[in-house]
């Protein structure tokens, strides 16, 4: 049985409470919800601007994909709530040209779309992210 590993990077931002940045156990990560935050300053970034939120997001998520062995390639879900329904068109346009672009294999991940409020008053978006390590 493999053993349960925490994800960590100073490359994306500290879990502000009692979670890990990811998890792997065996080939499985689980990233945590991310978001719009600077690794370096623990800022919350790109306020009002989804679209650049949801690319500093997904720059989160790609660290810690990486921190784990995997590449964001190896990303097979990526979850996306939105803080509201008007934002759907920015983010989706940001999210596309990001995933297509780190997506080397052709293959993009499944989603899921959510709306629901978030943690802060600033976070138009969050994303988590469920990747398999290839063998």
């Amino acid at each position: 049985m493999s053993e349960k590993i925490a994800i960590r990077t100073t490359d994306a931002p500290a879990p502000a409470h009692t979670f890990s940045q990811g998890v792997r156990k065996g080939p499985f990560v689980q990233v945590s919800g991310q978001g719009p935050v600077d690794p370096a300053t623990g800022e919350y970034l790109h306020p009002g601007d989804v679209a650049a939120q949801t690319v500093r997001v997904l720059r989160n998520v790609k660290a810690i994909v990486e921190a784990s062995g995997a590449s964001f390639d190896d990303v097979v879900m990526l979850r996306v709530y939105l803080t509201t329904r008007d934002d759907f068109a920015a983010m989706n346009d940001a999210y596309g040209e990001f995933v297509t672009a780190n997506t080397a294999g052709g293959v993009l991940p499944s989603r899921t779309t959510v709306f629901t409020g978030l943690p802060h008053p600033d976070m138009l978006v969050e994303i988590d992210a469920i990747a398999i390590v290839a063998a």
